[in-house]
């Protein structure tokens, strides 16, 4: 197994954009329907953009309506941390990678049942999107079998 341990926040600061260390690093939220992934298409695997974690696959992704990608659940549980947010005067799961403890998104309980039941709403921000033409390229041929 890879090694995807976080760099330190300085490093992170000049390897993301503004937006990407904002969400990752201090839990905010991008902008819904203004986002790369959220209504995007193609087939691949989506990984922690500060890390390189694997953490969704297309064929998991689903268009809720809600301007985020959305995702039916995670390639493997254990790279998914779940914590209990409170924030804004409401109660919800936080999701976080676990190796590179980036805050993505939450999780929630409302989607349709042929899909699990439940909603990964994902930001874009901290997701890096690998095509499954470039898999083994960019070293995640593991995860090829993914797709057949």
């Amino acid at each position: 197994m890879k090694n995807y341990n976080n760099l330190k926040k300085e490093d992170l600061k000049g390897k993301l954009t503004k937006l990407q260390y904002k969400v990752t690093q201090e839990n905010a939220t991008e902008t819904p329907f203004e986002n790369e992934y959220w209504d995007f298409e193609k087939e691949g695997l989506y990984v922690d953009v500060c890390t390189g974690e694997p953490l969704f696959t297309s064929k998991d992704k689903f268009n809720f309506g809600c301007g985020w990608p959305s995702f039916s659940k995670p390639i493997d549980s254990e790279n998914i941390k779940e914590i209990l947010d409170t924030s804004h005067g409401v109660v919800r799961t936080e999701v976080r990678s676990k190796h590179g403890d980036s805050h993505l998104g939450h999780v929630f309980n409302d989607a349709p049942k042929e899909k699990g039941g439940l909603r990964y709403c994902i930001n874009s921000a901290s997701l890096k999107f690998i095509p499954k033409d470039d898999l083994k390229k960019e070293g995640y041929s593991d995860y090829i079998d993914l797709f057949n």
